[in-house]
């Protein structure tokens, strides 16, 4: 028996993507000879099965609504012969839709996203071009000064960063500090207008012991070695003069161990939960064998995890004068939120109201590496493009599938199947609104990604000292150009880690935060970007504009960006000619 559905295909689906709440949806099966009974199985914590009607030459058809509450809606085929022989048709085998594939046993589903009809982002994201700073090694307005002992400052700007480990967790005690500040971001404003840039994202700002500063110590204050919140406020305004907003990354689901709140040195005034369970902080954190014992992000000491779930907890950061309101107020656009997936639905929705309440127009980007309709954490899938908590998140999958692509790891069809899987579990408002990034601080420098170069195998004390030979570093730069002319065609919104732009080298963390190369870019890697920037805003079909992806043999990907009579994909005026982007990866395997 022959049996075949495209998910992809609106011949077998229609409309095809995702889904507003209560649409409805056309989907066909095709049978070869036709059986006697195709039952269209669907589910969404209950399951629902309906009859298929045959409408000859072996096409079976149904017409069903969505939910009217956004989810996740799942469905397949269930076929049976004149003798009562029964097969199953459901997703491929990889989960990642299109042609399905004949079971014997009931399959894997294909996924309908279902989301709110009022989802709406701001349009600012898809529109957009972000750049990443991770602030102490940007720019610096003055030599560092501290009255801290815990640290060393370096003098030298172009030092590298020192390697120190914590014995208890193996992570970086990250306590060397170059000075970078608010003053000196705000003072290259012109150079980051000068290459297209629309969104700034920093990296966290508040006081904290480490130079990463994701052990956040005071949410209500700004790291004296960055500034204090009058720079907050001025290079707000600053960025606002030039078209350019301002997202700060919030760190919600840990707290540094050196904070007012956990105070494990005492640094602090305010009794701490490790110092008393008489704080009024004790409630945040979970002790296993108090003081010593207690949750922690992924058991790293100085990161005590807290209670997302706890009142008071959610009151500090999303109440009338919460954190996430506060800085708002003071000027910024909106919020990255560090390791989104590791928080409760329900504090991202009860955050995003928050947020929405204080600047309506306030964008809520989510850190989630995989799918972010379908994310599995903590053994429970959650989705995070409904409408309902973030805006959009990082692109991650694309990021490594791209870098899989032009490294020769996955042929042009394995990356045309991811990004479909993308575009059809996605949205179109998320779709558009995602930061489309190729570097960032969690990862070597792409630079050294694009020719399989991360010096894992070395001890990690080595891997600062290394360079890129010239015939790699050359190689390198052409694939980076051809990544970029990706990124610009694609919908989403370019996104550039400071100093990819330079042509910085580094392998992972912490050598993939050395200091800006002010005075020393490679004009080169420069150049790729101003252009695929500038050719970012020029074109709107870039940026608005319908999406189609294809490839020819191994090595060839293909896409194609035009109007849709007239308008964009949000039914909005949209007068540009249609754009065609063919790239051709290399033939050189590493």
């Amino acid at each position: 028996m022959d049996i075949f559905h495209d998910s992809r295909s609106l011949e077998c689906r229609a409309p095809g993507g995702a889904l507003k709440a209560g649409q409805s949806v056309r989907l066909r099966l095709y049978v070869r000879p036709s059986a006697a009974h195709v039952t269209l199985r669907l589910w969404n914590g209950a399951e629902t099965s309906v009859e298929m009607d045959h409408k000859g030459l072996g096409v079976y058809e149904a017409t069903v609504k969505a939910p009217e509450t956004p989810c996740l809606w799942w469905y397949g085929f269930r076929v049976e012969d004149a003798r009562g022989h029964r097969l199953y048709y459901g997703n491929a085998r990889d989960g990642l839709g299109g042609v399905g594939a004949v079971y014997q046993d009931p399959p894997p589903s294909f996924q309908i996203t279902v989301y709110d009809p009022d989802f709406s982002p701001p349009r600012y994201l898809a529109d957009g071009v972000m750049y990443q700073i991770f602030p102490d090694r940007f720019h610096r307005s003055r030599l560092p000064a501290s009255k801290r002992k815990d640290l060393y400052l370096h003098p030298n700007w172009d030092d590298l960063p020192v390697v120190s480990q914590d014995p208890r967790s193996g992570d970086h005690f990250a306590t060397d500090f170059f000075g970078g500040d608010l003053d000196g971001i705000r003072n290259k404003l012109p150079y980051l207008k000068s290459l297209g840039i629309t969104i700034l994202y920093l990296n966290p700002i508040f006081k904290a012991r480490s130079n990463h500063r994701y052990d956040t110590g005071d949410y209500h204050s700004i790291d004296p070695l960055l500034g204090d919140e009058t720079a907050l406020i001025s290079l707000c305004r600053a960025a606002e003069k030039m078209g350019i907003r301002v997202m700060l990354d919030g760190v919600f689901s840990h707290t540094g161990e050196d904070s007012i709140y956990f105070n494990r040195y005492g640094q602090y005034k305010d009794l701490g939960a490790s110092q008393s369970q008489d704080s009024p902080y004790y409630p945040w954190y979970q002790f296993s064998d108090y003081p010593d014992k207690y949750a922690c992000w992924w058991g790293i000491h100085t990161l005590p995890e807290v209670d997302k779930n706890n009142t008071s907890f959610r009151a500090f950061i999303m109440g009338p004068d919460g954190v996430a309101r506060r800085w708002l107020r003071a000027g910024a656009s909106g919020w990255r939120l560090d390791v989104a997936d590791e928080l409760p639905l329900s504090f991202l929705q009860d955050l995003r109201f928050a947020v929405k309440a204080e600047k309506e127009d306030a964008a809520i980007m989510g850190e989630v590496w995989e799918d972010a309709s379908n994310k599995v954490a903590y053994g429970q899938q959650r989705s995070y493009v409904l409408g309902d908590t973030v805006d959009s998140v990082m692109n991650y999958p694309l990021r490594e599938a791209l870098i899989r692509f032009f490294t020769h790891e996955i042929p042009a069809s394995q990356l045309v199947r991811i990004i479909r899987s993308l575009q059809e579990n996605y949205p179109v408002p998320f779709f558009y609104a995602t930061m489309n990034l190729v570097g960032s601080h969690d990862r070597a420098r792409v630079l050294n990604l694009l020719v399989k170069k991360d010096y894992s195998d070395l001890p990690l004390i080595e891997r600062g000292k290394q360079a890129l030979p010239k015939e790699l570093r050359e190689l390198a730069i052409s694939r980076l150009e051809k990544v970029m002319q990706v990124v610009t065609a694609m919908p989403g919104m370019p996104s550039l880690y400071y100093g990819d732009e330079a042509g910085l080298e580094g392998a992972a963390d912490p050598f993939c935060r050395g200091t800006f190369p002010w005075g020393h870019e490679d004009p080169r890697t420069l150049a790729i970007f101003r252009e695929a920037f500038k050719l970012r805003h020029e074109r709107p079909v870039l940026r608005r504009g319908s999406f189609d992806i294809s490839y020819e043999g191994d090595n060839v990907l293909i896409i194609h960006r035009e109007g849709i009579g007239g308008h964009d994909v949000f039914g909005e005026p949209l007068l540009d000619a249609p754009y065609t982007l063919r790239v051709s990866r290399d033939s050189i395997v590493l």
